[in-house]
């Protein structure tokens, strides 16, 4: 049995575990502890802002075994519609295939609806084709070409 819930700054540290916990995320995050102060700070920034929710996934024990962030973003286009943009999904190994993931998703776009988006987003890196494969079962959709650019 799982729960969700907003996050806590007590699950900073196992909110960047998870997101260190693949090979993408052990190349471009930082395990420490104390959790390092990037992390505080962005937990800080995510906090003030009403239109961030960052969300966990929680065991019977209250141990973090998923995490994503969940944007509700404002615009003009499709007559002023707001979108809810998922980013940031990780669940535990060692809870992966257990349909935890499908559940928080859904979670995920429940809070969107609720906060009135017409249209969830996200995007997934093209080195995981299976987390691609995933998101298409749930129904979303490759409609557009996402570009990014580093600075």
């Amino acid at each position: 049995m799982f729960s969700f819930r907003k996050a806590s700054h007590s699950d900073l540290s196992s909110i960047v575990g998870l997101l260190a916990d693949d090979p993408l995320g052990r190349s471009r995050e930082i395990v420490s502890d104390p959790v390092d102060p990037c992390y505080e700070q962005a937990f800080a920034a995510i906090e003030m802002d009403e239109n961030q929710l960052l969300a966990v996934a929680v065991d019977d024990g209250d141990r973090v075994v998923g995490c994503l962030q969940l944007s509700f973003i404002p615009g003009l286009s499709r007559a002023g519609m707001w979108r809810g943009q998922i980013e940031s999904v990780r669940i535990a190994a060692n809870q992966r295939g257990s349909g935890l993931g499908s559940q928080f998703i859904e979670w995920a776009v429940q809070q969107a609806a609720e906060r009135r988006c017409k249209l969830v987003q996200l995007t997934s890196d093209k080195a995981r084709p299976d987390a691609i494969r995933f998101y298409e079962k749930l129904g979303f959709t490759a409609s557009h070409e996402g570009l990014k650019r580093s600075l």
